[in-house]
């Protein structure tokens, strides 16, 4: 045994050095280098796996900005530990600055899903437009016939313009409480206000807000949009039409006024499990879980899935995907990213594979780890 672990560790050091060596084991927080030997550049990321590949998505993060010069990223593996660079699958659009996605955006999360009756990859990411800072909230889509790209750019909005959430009761819809009606120092008349669908009225002519996301496929191929929406107060799961391409229109409104983002989300025995974070910008907090027996269902909160010493900042992390290892019935990996805004290139990866106690999904610290079950 002492032996195997020596050459796991000595493997794992020479990751992407252009050596030829193999490593074996996932080790959370340190630097994680490409076929190239280049630390790999794919933050709030999102995973595919078709055809026996594994295609990591993420944001290409520069050296002192988190805006968009160069555009969304993709790698590719088979073992989900030794990655492939495969280019840039969205690229920033450099001569045109009226574009949605012209150089200097903010594209954030994406997303890739497979649609087998279009036999199209549909992008989909959180956007930003250029000089605004967060004020846009728009979600953004792609298209492309191949998992590496190129995606063509088709367009931004905001979801569900006019049309209210399934859970929506008449009161709400009837109120005309406005947020220029609320004094700035009446805190709890707003958390009131926002339960009872302030922002939900106040978008619905222009569509709700989408920030941090995630897209997740059912069983029955159904796809889901999962955001943050009204100024982040609350999570909004939303339909995606059979092409994956549009919203249908059915949407619901969860955890309301619970101030939840970078939502990530598991289907086990079935039961619906949300991994989420606090909103406290770039800096750390403790995770957040609820759990649903359908998606459009009632989500009943569960508190922090983290354990042990670090557990209230979620390891340094912000959960970002949660990928089925496939073949393995009940590996399940949280994808989840160590921000450093100061030097945004130099963001860590943070995966942890998920336990199970009781049926409830656990998250502990691991120094390195593999697929086939090993822990240290």
């Amino acid at each position: 045994m002492k032996l195997f672990r020596l050459l796991v560790v000595l493997s794992i050091i020479p990751l992407a050095c252009s050596t030829g060596r193999i490593a074996t084991a996932i080790v959370p927080g340190e630097l994680w280098k490409d076929n190239r030997g280049i630390h790999i550049n794919a933050h709030g990321g999102g995973m595919l796996f078709r055809k026996g590949v594994y295609y990591w998505y993420g944001e290409h993060k520069d050296e002192t900005s988190n805006e968009a010069n160069v555009g969304i990223n993709c790698y590719s593996s088979r073992d989900l530990v030794n990655w492939k660079f495969e280019g840039v699958v969205l690229p920033v659009v450099t001569d045109n600055d009226s574009s949605d996605i012209t150089k200097g955006c903010i594209m954030e999360r994406p997303k890739v899903v497979y649609n087998e009756k279009t036999q199209k990859y549909v992008l989909w990411f959180h956007l930003e437009l250029k000089g605004q800072g967060y004020k846009a909230a728009r979600v953004a889509m792609a298209v492309s016939d191949s998992p590496t790209g190129t995606f063509e750019y088709v367009r931004s909005y905001r979801p569900n313009a006019g049309i209210y959430p399934l859970n929506f009761t008449q009161e709400q819809k009837a109120d005309t409480l406005t947020l220029s009606d609320i004094p700035k120092s009446e805190r709890q008349q707003l958390r009131s206000a926002v339960e009872n669908g302030l922002y939900v009225r106040r978008d619905l002519a222009g569509g709700q807000m989408s920030r941090d996301m995630t897209i997740f496929v059912d069983d029955n191929k159904k796809a889901y949009h999962i955001f943050a929406s009204e100024e982040n107060q609350t999570l909004q799961i939303a339909e995606l039409s059979d092409d994956y391409q549009s919203h249908n229109g059915r949407y619901m409104r969860i955890l309301v006024g619970k101030h939840n983002e970078a939502p990530t989300i598991l289907k086990r025995n079935g039961k619906y499990f949300l991994i989420t974070s606090d909103c406290t910008g770039w800096a750390p907090n403790a995770a957040r879980m609820a759990v649903a027996d359908s998606l459009f269902g009632t989500w009943t909160e569960l508190g922090n899935p983290c354990v042990g010493e670090n557990a209230n900042l979620t390891f340094q992390s912000q959960g970002t995907y949660i990928q089925k290892v496939e073949g393995k019935k009940d590996l399940y990996i949280f994808m989840a990213d160590r921000w450093t805004p100061k030097k945004p290139i130099d963001g860590r990866y943070i995966w942890l594979p998920i336990l199970f106690e009781n049926g409830i999904p656990v998250l502990k610290w691991y120094n390195k780890w593999d697929i086939k079950g090993a822990k240290y």
